[in-house]
């Protein structure tokens, strides 16, 4: 049951995304997911079901997990590379972080209709621009019944959402407290206008200040992995 926080999943990727192709980052979400739900069943996932990454059928639904990358320093993106290309440590020293396990989760891997899955519609919204922070709040408006620029790609994964039954469990189940503060409200990496703008960077100092929300929150979350499957490993 053992996690190294500290490996990098793009080491084993045999140069692709580790999302698919990283057997360690696989083996380490069915060690942290496959557990129970906060209803008290067990979430068992299944990694041996071909063409499946992970894969669940019980009384619950059937899901098929894909694994996503929740932060993002941006490197590759094109239209950033204004940016990117005046401070590349900093860049790149969030890159490498950003590819230990606290910087993944799963999500729903099935179209729906033929629509983006939360992985792809998080990418192309320009309300959240693949920001995890504004991903987690309109995760949280979807438990409260409210819209938000990723409404309706949530809704259609309803099901899923489900299993925890409300957002405190969702966030409790993916070890995601460390970006909420003590009235369970999110820590946004920069100042937040409730999605009346598209986020974006002005300058460096933003991207710095944007580095550093992350930077703290895989710090933080890899922490908890490890205590969580410390814990695991000694009952």
């Amino acid at each position: 049951m053992k996690i190294d926080i500290t490996f990098n999943v793009y080491s084993d990727a045999n140069g692709g995304d580790p999302d698919s192709t990283s057997a360690t980052l696989r083996k380490y979400h069915k060690i942290l997911w496959d557990k129970k739900l906060p209803n008290g069943k067990n979430f068992e996932l299944l990694d041996n079901v071909k063409g499946k990454y992970l894969y669940h059928k019980s009384e619950f639904g059937e899901f098929n997990l894909g694994s996503d990358a929740i932060t993002h320093s941006y490197r590759n993106q094109s239209r950033k590379q204004w940016l990117i290309k005046q401070i590349p440590s900093e860049v790149d020293e969030l890159f490498e972080l950003g590819s230990t396990i606290g910087a993944y989760i799963v999500y729903p891997k099935n179209k729906i209709e033929n629509k983006f899955t939360i992985n792809q519609a998080r990418g192309v919204n320009p309300f959240i621009d693949d920001r995890f922070d504004l991903t987690l709040e309109c995760i949280k408006l979807f438990y409260n019944g409210q819209k938000s620029p990723l409404y309706e790609t949530l809704l259609r994964y309803k099901d899923f959402f489900d299993l925890f039954l409300d957002f405190e469990g969702y966030t409790k189940y993916f070890l995601l407290e460390d970006l909420l503060d003590e009235n369970n409200n999110v820590k946004f990496y920069l100042p937040f206008d409730n999605f009346k703008t598209k986020p974006s960077f002005s300058n460096i100092e933003d991207y710095v200040i944007y580095k550093n929300g992350v930077k703290n929150f895989i710090e933080s979350r890899n922490l908890r992995i490890k205590n969580y499957t410390d814990n695991i490993a000694s009952t």
